[in-house]
C-alpha cells in the first residue's frame, strides 16, 4: 500500500534531530520534502512598513535551503522549492500526488499559526491531514513539570523549577533502513536569488557584509569551532558582553533561528566538552542562554499575541511611548548623536546583526530616553536581524520596555556608562564610525561635550564630522 507523504520544512531547515523528517521516514514509503519561500514573507512589509525579511537574512536562508538540498541528496532526498503561499501551494501538491499525510514542525506564533491552520482545513477538506512535531525547544513541553499556561512569568522561577529536574532528551537519529524512496514525478524547482526577492544589485553586494553564512553545515563548523578547535566555550562568560569581532560569542543564534542547528544538539556537545576538557560557569551559560530561548517561547504560547501589543505580556500600556517616527528614524539611521548607539545601529544595518549588549543599550535608549514606541523599535529589529526569531525577538523588547517578563519595575541602561564599560578603548565605535577615529579614549563615548577648543584640538567638528546629541544627556535618567 502507497504512503506518500510530504515533509514540509519551515525553520527547522536540518536533517539532523528533525522530528518531523524522522516522523515522514518512519510513517511513508514515499516522500516530497517541500521548503516553500512565502510571498508574504520574503515580499511583504510589517505595519510600519519595514520589509518583512531584508536582505541579510534573505540571503541567509536561501544559503541554508541550498544547504538543505544538499544534504537530503546525501541520504537519497531532494527538496522541491517554491515560492507562493505555502497553504495554497501545499493543497495543491497534496491534492495531485494524493498524498496521506503533510509532516510539519508546528509554529506558535500568530503569522505562523494562521498559515498551518489554513492548511490543515484545506487538507481536511479532501480527506488529509497535517502531523504535528517539535523541533525548536530545548526541552520537550511534555516533560516541564507545568502546563505551558502555568509557565512562570519571570526566567529565573522558570529556571529553578526546570534545570536541575527535567532532562534535555537525546538527539534524534535518523533510521537507517527501509527508507522510503523520493517522489521524483514533480519539478523540484530553482532556489531564488536575492534579486527575485526585489533587493537591487547594490543591496545584493551590501548583503555580502552579512558575517555569517546559512546553513546545517556552517552551523556545524562553528560549533566545532567555538567549542572544539578554539576552546572559546570555556571563557564565554567572561567575554559574552563584548561587541565587535567574530568570537566574544558563539554566534549561534542565526543557525537556531532557522533551525540549521537544533538545541538539544549544541546542549549535548556542551555536555560532551565537559566531560572531556572540564566543566566552569561558562559552559553552564551557554546552556543558561539556550533556557533563556525556551522561556521566551513558552512566554509566546502562554500570552499569545500580547507579546506583539504595545502592553506586552503584562497587559500594561506605557502612554508615555508615542509612535515618534522622526526621532525613530534618527535612531535607526545611528544619527542619535550618542556614538554606543550609532556604532550599534550602523552594524545593525550593515551586516544584519548586532551583540546581545548592543540590543540592549539600543532598545533602551529608544524606550527610556527617546521615548518611543517599543513595537517601531521591535519591527524594524524583525527586518534586519539575521537572527530573527520572533518569540526572542518580542520577548526581549517586551522585557526591555518593562512590559514583559523582568521582576525589575524599570530596567534602564545608561548608555555612557554602558559604552566606557563595554568598549573602554572605543575600538568597537571607531571601528564602525570613523569619523571618530581622532578622538581620544576618553572623549570618544561623549563627543557632545567637546568644548570648542578640545574640537579644535582633535579637528573634529560636532553637527559636522559627527552628529550633535539628539537629546540632552543631563536629562537621561
Amino acid at each position: 500500500m502507497d504512503r506518500r507523504v510530504i515533509l514540509w520544512f519551515r525553520q527547522d531547515l536540518r536533517v539532523h534531530d528533525n522530528e518531523a523528517l524522522r516522523d515522514a521516514l518512519v510513517s511513508g514509503n514515499e516522500i516530497l520534502p517541500i521548503f516553500i519561500f512565502d510571498d508574504r514573507v520574503f515580499n511583504g512589509y510589517t505595519s510600519y512598513g519595514f520589509r518583512k525579511t531584508d536582505k541579510y537574512r534573505s540571503r541567509f536562508i536561501i544559503e541554508s535551503v541550498r544547504n538543505l538540498r544538499k544534504n537530503l541528496k546525501s541520504i537519497g532526498l531532494d527538496l522541491v522549492v517554491r515560492m507562493g503561499k505555502p497553504e495554497e501551494t501545499l493543497f495543491e501538491i497534496a491534492k495531485e500526488l494524493k498524498t496521506s499525510w503533510t509532516f510539519c514542525n508546528r509554529e506558535r506564533t500568530q503569522e505562523e499559526k494562521d498559515v498551518q491552520d489554513d492548511l490543515e482545513k484545506k487538507l481536511w477538506s479532501i480527506g488529509q491531514e497535517i502531523r504535528y512535531s517539535r523541533g525548536k525547544m530545548l526541552y520537550y513541553t511534555a516533560d516541564l513539570p507545568f502546563p505551558v499556561t502555568h509557565t512562570p512569568d519571570t526566567f529565573t522561577s522558570f529556571r529553578k523549577e526546570v534545570e536541575k529536574f527535567v532532562d534535555v532528551r537525546s538527539p534524534l537519529e535518523l533510521p537507517k533502513e527501509n527508507l522510503p524512496k523520493l517522489i521524483d514525478s514533480v519539478d523540484f524547482g530553482d532556489i531564488p536569488n536575492l534579486c527575485d526577492f526585489g533587493f537591487s544589485d547594490v543591496e545584493v553586494e551590501k548583503s555580502q557584509n552579512a558575517v555569517f553564512s546559512g546553513g546545517e553545515d556552517e552551523a556545524f563548523e562553528r560549533l566545532q569551532y567555538y567549542m572544539w578547535e578554539s576552546d572559546l566555550i570555556s571563557k564565554y562568560k567572561d567575554t559574552r558582553n563584548g561587541m565587535l569581532g567574530a568570537d566574544y560569542s558563539s554566534k549561534f543564534s542565526p543557525w537556531l533561528a532557522q533551525g540549521c542547528i537544533s538545541p538539544k544538539r549544541i546542549y549535548h556537545e556542551i555536555k560532551k566538552y565537559e566531560l572531556e576538557r572540564g566543566e566552569n560557569e561558562s559552559t553552564y551559560w551557554l546552556f543558561f542562554e539556550l533556557m533563556w530561548r525556551d522561556f521566551f517561547r513558552l512566554m509566546a504560547k502562554k500570552h499569545g499575541n500580547h507579546i506583539f501589543k504595545k502592553g506586552g505580556t503584562k497587559n500594561e500600556v506605557r502612554k508615555e511611548l508615542e509612535d515618534n517616527l522622526d526621532l525613530f528614524r534618527i535612531w535607526s539611521e545611528g544619527r542619535t548623536g550618542f556614538p554606543i548607539v550609532d556604532a550599534s545601529m550602523t552594524e545593525l544595518n550593515q551586516t544584519g546583526f548586532m551583540s546581545n549588549r548592543g540590543r540592549q543599550n539600543v532598545a533602551s535608549f529608544l524606550v527610556k530616553d527617546l521615548k518611543v514606541n517599543w513595537q517601531i523599535g521591535a519591527e524594524y529589529f524583525e527586518s534586519l536581524l539575521i537572527d530573527y526569531d520572533p518569540c526572542s525577538n518580542y520577548g526581549n523588547w517586551n522585557y526591555i520596555a518593562g512590559v514583559g517578563s523582568d521582576p525589575r519595575e524599570n530596567r534602564y541602561f545608561n548608555i555612557i556608562s554602558q559604552s566606557r564599560r563595554y568598549d573602554p578603548d572605543g575600538a568597537y565605535l571607531s571601528h564602525w564610525l570613523p569619523s571618530l577615529k581622532s578622538l581620544c579614549p576618553d572623549k570618544v563615548h561623549e563627543p557632545f561635550a567637546l568644548t570648542l577648543k578640545e574640537q579644535k584640538d582633535f579637528d573634529f567638528i560636532l553637527g559636522k564630522d559627527y552628529p550633535k546629541a539628539c537629546v540632552n544627556a543631563k536629562s537621561m535618567q
